[in-house]
């Protein structure tokens, strides 16, 4: 702690160094409550400053979730062909044409592995 006392993280640099100060402790070991205690701390820094400066996107949902998901695994709607049955379904729900039933809901939640209320 004397090497790096922790102290309001202002910058870019100093968020990479807190950072890397954290992954150094983490590679040490085991750690001991001292330790624990300085990462919380530190971790404590580095949220404060994400929050400041990096606001997180306001999360998607439903269709645009789902095209974003396909764009993520690289994915084409003909892949999700086996849920939907066919293309054209597929299409439907991506251009808003077409509502999602609960049971495919829980379908591509399943396939892409996230909450289906998602």
């Amino acid at each position: 702690m004397t090497t790096f006392p922790p102290r309001s993280i202002t910058n870019e640099a100093e968020l990479i160094a807190t950072q890397n100060r954290i992954n150094s402790i983490l590679d040490k070991g085991p750690l001991t409550r001292d330790d624990r205690d300085y990462l919380h701390l530190l971790g404590m820094l580095i949220y404060e400053y994400e929050e400041k400066h990096e606001p997180m996107p306001p999360a998607i949902r439903g269709v645009e979730l789902l095209k974003a998901l396909l764009e993520e695994s690289q994915l084409q709607p003909q892949d999700l062909v086996p849920i939907f049955d066919d293309e054209s379904t597929v299409l439907e729900v991506l251009n808003g044409q077409r509502q999602l039933p609960a049971n495919l809901i829980q379908e591509l939640a399943d396939f892409f592995h996230i909450s289906p209320s998602l």
